[in-house]
């Protein structure tokens, strides 16, 4: 925050910020890896919402990261964009520049271990030397914007006197918000809350920064976390939809809005910003870019939040809602019916449908998208929402130069003989066919594919879904494929035919390989995925 803004927080105490870094922290948890183009489509998502943050990435650390974080702070307006940094020259030279177009909007999020272990072994520093790197790196950052965040990692198990010299010198050196990380989701609340009110009361210049806190989620206590530090005076809250991110995760944002607009008496009336409708949306966009399914009793956001089997409770619900409902499900996105599409319904129609669930469409990726859906219409009655979401993943996957592209598959398989797949690809004016058998019929369309683009990949994760109802439903396949060389590949498809999904699935991480291949060679321009 700026000083203004930091002046405006003091005027309402009662507002809590929320940094979003579903984008950033989020995506390290394994399998959630995005393109620039999903966390683009996230990002505008996290607008609608309201957050008040928004982390786009780690530019030092990959190229498609420094693209994201620029096409995020190019194209999305209204929150804050944060890009993070080690304390190191260049990591913040990369940060700066990635964040130029936001402009006044711009924050930098500097972060540095001050705890005994990492100290000791992952640093080897001494204190003196922490606050020393601190310092300097703040300063530095600060030449490039006004904006900057600085995160002590691991703070929750640093000493609280060398905590508090490390916050006062950066605050000192013009940190305007001070985030104080459970790196390893060890605390526990009520000690989380004595961290920060000892930090309210120590610190001499703790007024001239915004608390913040980051938890995560080892021991299911990350939302508790938080809770206890808002309670405690903490007045930004760090976390992710969905909770999802490394190991065991991070705070799920929506539960702590939830906790806060539910439970205001006990919070002293503490509240956020946002849109409340659009949390389910906001969900369910996270999931299904992220590859990532929310469990189905997860608080909020889950199938079942607001299901009811028991008898009693059913009766309690249709006499009074409030009876065993503590939130209204409409208040934040669910009870809302879309009606479904069919194979009728035109262009225009899936245009809009497709704004309405936050995916703005080139021309190009519209007519390709179109194609797909009139497939799909051809094979079911309806199209819900999710199948349109899984079709957009899809589409965006395969969207490649000098890809392969799936014109046939036939498949035999039955008790007692040989897998067998046929499999017809193209490429440009090109066809090739190619059968062969396998331990299944999965196993043998892959190995066609193998025999015709020369590029072959070892099968580590394979997951298939239901993506929509019924007994037409989409069913979507998740895959990840080693192909040496320090490439892994997540990749995706959809299809009413499990086997065709799969095939699908499987080819487009074969092009992505081809794709980040060529780039690695110098043939391509494009940094790999």
């Amino acid at each position: 925050m700026n000083t203004g803004e930091r002046a405006s927080a003091r005027k309402d105490p009662k507002r809590v910020i929320l940094f979003d870094t579903t984008l950033r922290d989020g995506e390290q948890c394994p399998g959630a890896s995005m393109t620039v183009r999903q966390k683009l489509e996230i990002a505008r998502q996290l607008a609608r919402l309201g957050v008040d943050v928004i982390e786009a990435g780690f530019p030092a650390a990959s190229p498609g990261d420094r693209e994201a974080v620029w096409q995020i702070a190019s194209e999305v307006q209204g929150p804050r964009i944060a890009a993070l940094a080690r304390c190191v020259e260049e990591d913040i030279e990369i940060a700066a520049k990635a964040l130029q177009p936001a402009g006044k909007r711009a924050r930098i999020h500097v972060f540095l271990a001050t705890s005994p272990v990492h100290r000791q072994y992952k640093l080897a520093k001494a204190e003196d030397e922490i606050v020393e790197l601190a310092v300097a790196h703040i300063r530095l950052a600060k030449q490039w914007v006004e904006d900057v965040e600085f995160s002590p990692e691991d703070g929750s198990r640093t000493e609280r006197d060398f905590l508090v010299r490390v916050v006062e010198a950066a605050i000192e050196a013009g940190a305007t918000t001070i985030n104080i990380p459970d790196t390893v989701g060890c605390a526990l609340p009520q000690e989380f809350a004595e961290l920060v009110s000892y930090l309210l009361t120590r610190v001499p210049n703790i007024d001239q920064a915004v608390l913040s806190v980051h938890c995560h989620d080892d021991l299911g206590l990350a939302v508790a976390n938080s809770l206890a530090a808002l309670k405690s005076g903490a007045r930004q809250v760090e976390g992710t939809i969905n909770g999802i991110g490394e190991r065991a995760g991070n705070a799920a944002l929506e539960e702590i809005i939830m906790a806060l607009k539910t439970r205001s008496d006990a919070f002293g009336g503490l509240y956020t910003g946002v849109c409340l409708k659009e949390l389910v949306k906001t969900s369910r966009l996270v999931s299904r870019l992220s590859g990532l399914p929310v469990q189905r009793n997860k608080a909020i956001v889950g199938e079942n939040a607001f299901a009811h089997g028991a008898g009693i409770h059913q009766d309690g619900i249709l006499k009074r809602r409030e009876t065993y409902e503590i939130m209204d499900p409409e208040e934040i996105g669910w009870g809302r019916t879309e009606l479904p599409l069919t194979k009728h319904s035109g262009r225009a129609a899936l245009e809009e449908r497709m704004k309405q669930l936050g995916f703005q469409l080139t021309p190009e990726e519209l007519a390709a998208l179109f194609q797909r859906f009139k497939e799909l219409g051809d094979k079911k009655k309806f199209v819900y929402d999710d199948d349109l979401v899984a079709l957009m993943v899809e589409n965006e996957l395969s969207q490649l130069p000098e890809t392969y592209r799936l014109e046939h598959l036939s498949v035999v398989s039955s008790t007692g003989a040989l897998p067998t797949a046929a499999v017809r690809l193209r490429k440009g004016e090109e066809v090739w066919t190619e059968a062969c058998v396998g331990d299944g019929a999965v196993d043998a369309a892959m190995k066609a594919i193998d025999r015709i683009t020369g590029k072959r990949g070892d099968l580590l994760d394979y997951q298939v879904r239901a993506v929509s109802q019924g007994k037409d439903a989409l069913g979507e396949v998740m895959i990840k494929v080693d192909f040496g060389e320090g490439c892994v590949i997540t990749a995706r498809a959809a299809s009413t035919d499990v086997l065709e999904a799969s095939a699908r699935a499987y080819l487009n991480a074969v092009n992505r390989a081809l794709f980040w291949q060529s780039s690695c060679t110098g043939t391509s321009a494009v940094t790999a995925p």
